[in-house]
């Protein structure tokens, strides 16, 4: 059997703490597991692992052979990236994530044109709307919109990512026009479960500042609180990417001119500079390249 899936499989089994999850983790059979890790410990002359129905755990002699294949795996992917670097084309495989909404607007046409231009990648996109664990789903690359990007990670900065507030004009006629972020306290404020639920930033020419929101609708996808908006329910607040089209369409209505919510920014996110492919850094530049100029917020007005 292949002594080097043998290893990776026997470093996923300790970092998902069983057969099971490891199993899952690689796209095997728990038997295929089973098959690889003996061929392992066949390897090793030794027993590497204790095995009990509730609990998995380091023999010495394991404890030992794991630092080792750590070191093999790290030594593997980099003569990998090395090698493929040394093509001119770059090739394989690249799995991305990011939002829906992102996803379907800006990043489905990136990865078509990037794909023409490297006929020997292939794409593998995962959308949704929650953060993902780069290292626990083998990600390559993930896009990120915040204002701080995790410091355990490495961040690219691509571009601006501008939000605007705005309401349905049904509600902003049953409710009133806000004229200054101050008056958005006696306002429904349509939050986002993992950003701002009860203050809002903004920027102005006197200096930052917060103001405190409340509303009788939050959740964790900003698709649905854009909906509820659209339906009258309040005031909300959106990137510019997922409202320019139904500004200039006057479904929605940009409120607060004078005072910008605060400026995110689009960040290209991995996990190690050392594992980077060739395909993986064509992919950073494209991005980096293509949304410079931030298209997303040409189209808003208040």
């Amino acid at each position: 059997m292949d002594r080097l899936t043998a290893t990776r499989v026997f470093v996923t089994v300790v970092d998902r703490g069983s057969l099971s999850a490891a199993a899952g983790a690689l796209d095997m059979s728990r038997a295929m597991v089973s098959r690889y890790l003996a061929e392992m410990e066949r390897w090793a002359g030794a027993r590497l692992l204790h095995r009990s129905t509730r609990r998995l755990g380091l023999t010495p002699a394991g404890e030992q052979a794991l630092a080792r294949a750590r070191r093999m795996l790290e030594m593997a992917e980099e003569i990998e990236a090395a090698g493929e670097a040394a093509h001119e084309q770059p090739r394989g495989l690249l799995r991305l994530t990011c939002s829906t909404g992102f996803g379907q607007q800006y990043l489905a046409p990136a990865v078509a044109d990037f794909m023409a231009r490297y006929p020997q990648t292939a794409v593998e996109a995962l959308i949704l709307n929650r953060l993902v664990n780069l290292v626990e789903e083998r990600i390559d690359l993930a896009l990120r919109i915040t204002a701080e990007p995790d410091p355990n990670l490495i961040a690219r900065r691509l571009a601006p990512c501008r939000s605007v507030i705005c309401a349905a004009p049904s509600y902003l006629q049953a409710r009133g026009l806000p004229r200054r972020a101050e008056d958005l306290a006696p306002h429904n404020c349509l939050s986002y479960s993992y950003f701002g639920k009860s203050l809002w930033e903004f920027e102005r020419d006197d200096g930052a500042f917060a103001v405190p929101v409340s509303g009788t609708i939050s959740s964790n996808d900003s698709e649905f609180l854009l909906q509820a908006a659209l339906h009258g329910a309040g005031i909300v607040m959106q990137p510019s990417f997922a409202v320019a089209g139904l500004l200039r369409e006057g479904r929605l209505v940009a409120l607060l001119p004078e005072e910008s919510p605060k400026v995110l920014s689009l960040y290209a996110v991995y996990s190690s500079r050392r594992q980077m492919s060739a395909a993986l850094r064509a992919m950073l530049d494209f991005l980096a390249q293509r949304w410079a100029d931030a298209p997303w917020d040409a189209g808003p007005a208040a």
